[in-house]
């Protein structure tokens, strides 16, 4: 068994610090026209695109995520990753609904099989943001929920399935849902005498970092299973002295905390972007991970950075950065048992 010392929040998190983040999570903006009036962006010039972009995918932008944009500023690389643009609409070859075949894999309600000893259990459809290149954005998120029974199911999917040494908490987000819920599918998971890991694939603690509570890092730190929390950080300005706090519960709860981003056209597609960030993970106690290749998923093709382009950035990242904080490039290409790297020197 882990042995853990659990982590207590005794401080504030941020200037939030009156509402929960549930409250916070409810008050999320969900509509373009809110996002435009908090950015101070005029309405002549993107209200029209934004409202094309959110009838396809809907606009949510947390509070906490909100408050580190420059008002002003379409080019803000938060701002670029929720708002909605009239590209959207349009149809690049290529770029599809599932880019990942997805559906291919579903082993049984909310359980994702694509690698021999992970299973992926989508714990919730719902995110705390809305990402715009998400490869998810048309996945059938109504037809995997999970309810009582489905739950004994997988429970008893993975009991037969020996080869299966991990479990990832995915979604949507799963950390969207109640700690009293995850703490369940956790002490079920970690029942089964072949499961050693569970890892949780999040946004959260980086766009609400209200997130991290006393009754999540409860949880954490007693389980028996190995903690993985994967966060999903894309610029170095989505972390600040809140997101940092976060993470040190986290880690003090036992977590060993990876990144894994997504090369962004418009966001993070230059070398000082990109040793910034990994920079500025590392002192906040995470590792870069993954880079990963953009998934060619329909509405999103205006994020897409060519792979060629893609090699000179990491490249160039080697020679500015130790090892360890060169996170690997790769793609997940449907069928693969693995990720796939991306050859900096073909």
């Amino acid at each position: 068994m882990i042995q853990r010392t659990p982590a207590r929040i005794e401080a504030h998190l941020s200037d939030h610090e009156h509402r929960s983040w549930q409250q916070l999570l409810s008050e999320s903006v969900t509509s373009p026209e809110e996002l435009l009036r908090r950015l101070e962006l005029p309405e002549e010039l993107w209200l029209t695109a934004a409202r094309q972009g959110h009838r396809l995918f809907p606009v949510r932008v947390p509070e906490p995520f909100l408050a580190r944009m420059e008002k002003g500023n379409p080019a803000d690389p938060l701002l670029r990753q929720v708002l909605p643009l009239a590209e959207e609409t349009a149809r690049a070859p290529g770029f599809v609904s599932d880019p990942l075949e997805e559906s291919g894999a579903i082993a049984t309600t909310g359980l994702i099989r694509k690698y021999r000893s992970r299973a992926l259990l989508m714990v919730t459809g719902q995110c705390a943001i809305n990402c715009r290149y998400c490869f998810r954005r048309h996945f059938p998120y109504d037809e995997q929920r999970l309810n009582p029974d489905d739950r004994q199911r997988v429970i008893e999917t993975l009991g037969a399935s020996p080869e299966i040494n991990e479990v990832i908490f995915s979604g949507g987000d799963p950390l969207a849902v109640n700690d009293r819920l995850l703490a369940q599918w956790a002490t079920a998971i970690a029942g089964i005498p072949h499961i050693r890991r569970l890892r949780l694939h999040t946004r959260l603690p980086v766009v609400i970092p209200q997130r991290v509570c006393n009754e999540l890092l409860k949880w954490l730190s007693t389980t028996p299973l190995q903690v993985i929390i994967v966060l999903h950080v894309n610029h170095p300005a989505e972390i600040d002295t809140a997101t940092r706090r976060a993470l040190g519960y986290l880690r003090a709860a036992g977590a060993t905390l990876l990144n894994q981003s997504v090369i962004l056209r418009g966001v993070n597609d230059r070398a000082s972007v990109l040793e910034e960030l990994s920079e500025t993970l590392f002192e906040a106690g995470v590792l870069p991970y993954y880079l990963h290749a953009f998934d060619p998923v329909a509405g999103a093709h205006h994020y897409n950075v060519p792979d060629e382009e893609a090699r000179n950035l990491v490249r160039e990242l080697l020679s500015r950065l130790p090892g360890f904080l060169v996170p690997k490039l790769v793609r997940e290409e449907p069928g693969k048992e693995s990720k796939t790297p991306i050859n900096l020197f073909p």
